[in-house]
């Protein structure tokens, strides 16, 4: 099972992106789905969840402002972001539990995508 995140990049503080994260492989279905970032010199923090049934929860710094999606026929997630700050500059990763065709349900980790938001 892989996960591909992609969409990240250089953006004007206001601006908006879209992530996307994108599951391949043996999967059975995914359960909860996550971004995650990290800023530099930051510890890695948990920006927004949902549930294969859609319930969503976000880190109050991003409330209002971002909103996580999934389209489970095509295993992807989303996550919108808009009002972008300058200090919401980080490596943004994706992760999901995954209940896997064959094996064990296994947590997994996207490869990180850069936003950068400029002043």
């Amino acid at each position: 099972v892989q996960l591909q995140a992609s969409g990240g990049g250089l953006v004007q503080a206001g601006g908006s992106l879209r992530l996307s994260c994108a599951a391949s492989g043996s999967i059975f279905s995914i359960s909860f789905m996550n971004w995650y970032r990290q800023a530099p010199g930051k510890q890695r923090e948990l920006v927004a969840t949902i549930s294969s049934g859609g319930n969503t929860n976000y880190v109050d710094s991003v409330k209002g402002r971002f909103t996580i999606s999934r389209d489970n026929a095509r295993n992807t997630m989303y996550l919108d972001m808009n009002s972008l700050a300058p200090e919401d500059t980080a490596v943004y990763y994706c992760n999901a539990l995954v209940i896997r065709a064959w094996g064990p349900t296994q947590n997994y980790w996207g490869q990180g995508t850069l936003v950068t938001v400029s002043s």
